[in-house]
């Protein structure tokens, strides 16, 4: 039986990964710090990513055929991570924001962005400057492990949407809009890539018990606007223009994913109008 070692997993679509290792019959391990409980059926050790001498503590002698690295933000957490974890393959959650330097108006493939060299003496334990350099703090750390002697494999999510998203950024749409209030945006708001949370937590667990290496796109068919998304919510949204401080997914440049390294490899996705209205309906429920 495959051992598997998930970083996290404790919210969002990272329990629904769990879950679904779980039940597709890994022996399915949990760590962190110990806030949220890890759902039945699996092992669970507490410990602070950060504090390299409690994760070796908590691990012992523990190795795994594979790690899946759900909360992995920076350089530091991945050097720690590389030191410490025994296994014979590393999967990162990283992120769509790691293109954030790149002007194209074409979809977005992996070759893009490319592995380079870390920064260890920036402040990344200081919350806002994290904040500020998210898709730097994940560039970085997919880096680190890539200069690795692993296998590793970084999972590029899309922007994810969902009931259960705690970012509250669907939320700002629906609770704007129901109130007939207007939405800020970019004079010229450029499409970007979203997937549901269930579905990324079918790519990572695909992901985790395939053997591919290197960056991976993922996200849902169907590039979508801050305009667009706003007429999913109402079907007369409101707008105001602002040159700063536009409201979430409003992008004043090209956001799409490629993703057909993912439908290469087997993986098909379904299409963001597929599911967009249920994810609305769960916000409205939830408010």
């Amino acid at each position: 039986m495959k051992k598997v070692l998930v970083l996290g997993g404790s919210r969002y679509f990272g329990r629904g990964v769990v879950e679904r290792l779980r039940d597709g019959g890994l022996d399915v391990t949990v760590l962190n710090r110990g806030s949220t409980p890890a759902p039945s059926g699996v092992a669970h050790l507490i410990a602070d990513r950060d504090d390299e001498d409690g994760l070796k503590t908590a691990l012992g002698s523990r190795s795994f055929d594979v790690v899946l690295d759900q909360v992995c933000y920076t350089p530091v957490q991945a050097a720690i991570a590389r030191r410490v974890i025994r296994a014979d393959r590393y999967v990162m959650t990283s992120t769509i924001e790691v293109y954030d330097q790149i002007r194209t108006d074409t979809p977005m493939v992996e070759s893009l962005v490319t592995p380079s060299a870390a920064e260890f003496g920036l402040p990344w334990h200081d919350g806002d400057f994290l904040e500020a350099h998210y898709g730097e703090g994940k560039r970085q750390a997919e880096a680190v492990f890539a200069a690795g002697d692993v296998p590793f494999a970084s999972v590029r999510a899309a922007h994810v949407l969902g009931g259960d998203d705690f970012t509250g950024r669907l939320r700002h749409y629906v609770e704007r809009l129901d109130a007939g209030d207007a939405v800020d945006v970019h004079a010229r708001p450029r499409p970007t890539t979203f997937i549901h949370e269930r579905e990324i937590a079918d790519f990572l667990a695909w992901a985790t018990e395939a053997d591919f290496t290197g960056a991976i796109n993922a996200g849902s068919h169907g590039e979508l606007s801050a305009t667009d998304l706003a007429g999913a919510v109402v079907a007369e949204p409101r707008f105001r223009v602002v040159e700063r401080d536009a409201s979430p997914y409003s992008f004043d440049r090209y956001t799409v994913l490629d993703t057909s390294r993912a439908t290469g490899l087997g993986f098909s996705f379904s299409t963001t109008t597929g599911w967009l209205s249920e994810a609305i309906e769960e916000i409205r429920k939830a408010l």
